[in-house]
């Protein structure tokens, strides 16, 4: 068996909404995720064909998940345990800005995540932070139609700012959105679009598919600008050469 290079980051990966639970504590507002339920008419929601908020009396996986919010301390000493040198975890949007428009960031959520960084810090593993997977305040879905409107780059924009202002020196590894192709397959589990009556289901994801794009690459912009981060690999931009600049893109 060849040797991995030297710099390889052995680690895992979470998601919040696959494992934070909690999902009206800590300040935190409703996502998407929150509403997409168990049992048969799970694919229906996530596919964008039925509106949630047209079920009553459901089961919600996410809202419980598998409890991250309250054992992240004992979850990230088991990490260390089997020798991570890495961990991906996700921001959830709605915990930092409960409706994804707030001038102001949660003090709470942001806190939660900090905590969750020191203690990787302090057992040598460093966070790899996934800005967004599938995840998308409901507010934003309700008001903007979600990614369909070119509207959420600017509030995106917001979070990064407020993430790379929060954790910079702390945070070094970044990814801007996961699996941004997943808008194609499962529209509202990967951007919170359900299908309006005589809408073009196509147009809407490939319109929300541009404007994640657009937002990713806004991101990486501002970050250039002043956060500290590197990529994986460990390359850096060199002045007037076309070397890779640091940045590890989207997920």
């Amino acid at each position: 068996m060849s040797r991995m290079p030297d710099g390889f980051l052995w680690g895992g990966a979470t998601a919040a909404n696959q494992c934070e639970g909690a999902y009206q504590e800590g300040g935190r507002g409703l996502s998407n995720a929150d509403l997409i339920p168990s049992g048969p008419n799970r694919m229906a929601v996530a596919s964008g064909k039925l509106d949630p908020l047209s079920l009553t009396g459901q089961d919600y996986p996410a809202r419980k998940a598998i409890d991250h919010y309250h054992r992240w301390r004992e979850d990230i000493a088991l990490f260390a345990e089997m020798g991570f040198q890495v961990y991906r975890f996700s921001i959830s949007w709605s915990r930092i800005f409960p409706k994804g428009t707030e001038a102001e960031p949660n003090e709470e959520g942001l806190r939660f995540y900090e905590d969750i960084v020191d203690e990787c810090l302090k057992y040598g593993i460093q966070p790899l932070v996934t800005i967004n997977h599938f995840d998308v305040p409901l507010y934003l879905i309700e008001t903007y139609g979600s990614w369909r409107s070119r509207e959420l780059v600017a509030f995106y924009q917001n979070l990064c700012r407020t993430l790379f202002t929060r954790f910079k020196g702390k945070v070094k590894y970044w990814l801007t959105f996961n699996e941004i192709n997943m808008i194609l397959h499962l529209p509202y589990m990967a951007a919170g679009l359900t299908f309006r009556e005589g809408e073009d289901p196509g147009q809407a994801c490939y319109a929300a598919a541009h404007h994640e794009l657009l937002a990713s690459a806004l991101a990486v912009e501002l970050a250039r600008l002043g956060a500290d981060i590197q990529r994986i690999e460990g390359k850096e931009r060199k002045e007037g050469t076309d070397e890779e600049d640091g940045w590890t893109g989207t997920g």
